[in-house]
């Protein structure tokens, strides 16, 4: 997954976004709060991924919305090892 890219993955039933943001990859939950849109399948803008939909940002590191920060989606730990991407979900 090159820098720069977001793909939407599934783990334990839960859909999960994985950013690559200058070779760190986070992770988030892939629906946004507005409507429901793929953040997996969205833009990232520095530190940021936008919603495909509706252009909603929200920061890859603490899940916040960056026009609204008491809106938030989930993050979740990752590891990575090798070419295998681990998230820790609940």
């Amino acid at each position: 997954m090159p820098p720069g890219q977001c793909l939407s993955v599934e783990a334990e039933d839960i859909g999960i976004a994985l950013c690559n943001v200058g070779g760190t990859i986070y992770a988030l939950d892939n629906c946004c709060p507005h409507a429901g849109g793929p953040l997996g399948e969205g833009f990232i803008d520095g530190d940021c991924v936008e919603c495909p939909w509706h252009g909603w940002r929200y920061n890859v590191k603490t899940g916040e919305r960056l026009e609204n920060p008491q809106i938030k989606v989930d993050c979740y730990a990752v590891h990575v090892e090798g070419d295998a991407i681990q998230v820790d979900v609940p």
